[in-house]
């Protein structure tokens, strides 16, 4: 009789569970959300970020305020989400260096990357591209090989950061090919290139967006895309890992996060409009602009994108020595 009753209990306590949570998720959204930006207003994140919200809150009836937590290399604002209630209303657009890079390069950060979120959606991922300064007399990249393996020391190449996607980049083609380039890391990715189109460095590892105008114009030469496979919006190029180093494979990415914990249903139904507005033909048009190629996956799957991609960046710090205390 009292397993009878424990039974009954639990599948009433169930019944329950499931009825409160539908009717949370019914309800969702009835207020705000906020939208954090780990970085600061500008920059492609934000905009992309401000894209997708203006669409999706068109659709929701809900406003989606963006709010920027600049600091650490997207740390604070990670953080903050990491931190708040799991009910939906606190959402990051997470990215490559919150979850993937940060966890090695720095020494320590405040969250887990894995055990503190619910993966929402990859959004889209921006290739970037070797490109070289006219004067450096190559044209692929087994020439680039060549000539840095004749003056060693001697190539620099440029970066936004240390331990950016760009630095990274140029340290797996280093540990590849057995060559030895001068890494300057510069405090942001424009004062970077505006070095490169003077020829003060040789060559960098940028964001295809950024340099396709300069690509296009002759101020700078594509040399290959370090993404494994070619890009959409510059198919003529080819991957480096076609070039004759196979298994290279460096791009920025970015996603929807959620606290730990959100709801199932929450999860869903966020995940289901984010892929909504990824598929808007306007806001693909505006995508393309930014040299991001839409992805849209479900949680599941980006989760697991999440965890090879950090074990493949922590493996490249760790050779790279490259650190952030």
């Amino acid at each position: 009789m009292k397993t009878l009753y424990r039974a009954f209990l639990g599948a009433l306590f169930f019944s329950i569970a499931a009825v409160n949570g539908f009717a949370f998720a019914q309800a969702y959204p009835n207020k705000p959300i906020k939208y954090v930006v780990p970085y600061p207003p500008g920059g492609p994140l934000d905009t992309v970020a401000r894209l997708l919200g203006q669409k999706i809150s068109e659709r929701i009836g809900q406003p989606i305020i963006i709010d920027n937590k600049p600091g650490a290399g997207g740390n604070i604002g990670a953080d903050s989400v990491a931190k708040s209630p799991p009910d939906g209303y606190t959402i990051l657009m997470g990215a490559v260096a919150t979850h993937a890079i940060n966890p090695t390069l720095y020494s320590k950060i405040p969250y887990d990357p894995i055990k503190d979120f619910a993966p929402i959606t990859l959004i889209g991922i921006t290739p970037n591209v070797l490109v070289v300064h006219p004067s450096v007399p190559v044209k692929t990249v087994s020439e680039l090989t060549a000539l840095a393996k004749s003056q060693p020391g001697r190539l620099t190449f440029a970066s936004g950061s240390n331990g950016s996607a760009g630095h990274l980049a140029g340290e797996l083609y280093k540990s590849m090919t057995g060559t030895d380039l001068l890494h300057i890391p510069y405090k942001g990715g424009a004062p970077a290139v505006t070095d490169l189109l003077a020829g003060q460095v040789n060559l960098m590892f940028d964001n295809l967006a950024n340099s396709l105008p300069y690509i296009k114009s002759g101020k700078l030469r594509a040399i290959a895309v370090t993404t494994q496979k070619r890009s959409i919006y510059a198919p003529e190029l080819p991957t480096i890992a076609e070039s004759g180093l196979p298994g290279f494979d460096v791009s920025t990415w970015f996603g929807v996060f959620a606290p730990a914990n959100t709801p199932k249903e929450v999860v869903t139904r966020l995940h289901d409009e984010f892929v909504y507005a990824l598929s808007l033909p306007d806001v693909k048009e505006k995508l393309a602009g930014l040299g991001v190629e839409p992805v849209g996956n479900t949680p599941e799957a980006f989760a697991a994108y999440i965890k090879t991609e950090a074990a493949k960046y922590a493996d490249l710090i760790r050779k790279s020595g490259a650190r952030v205390d």
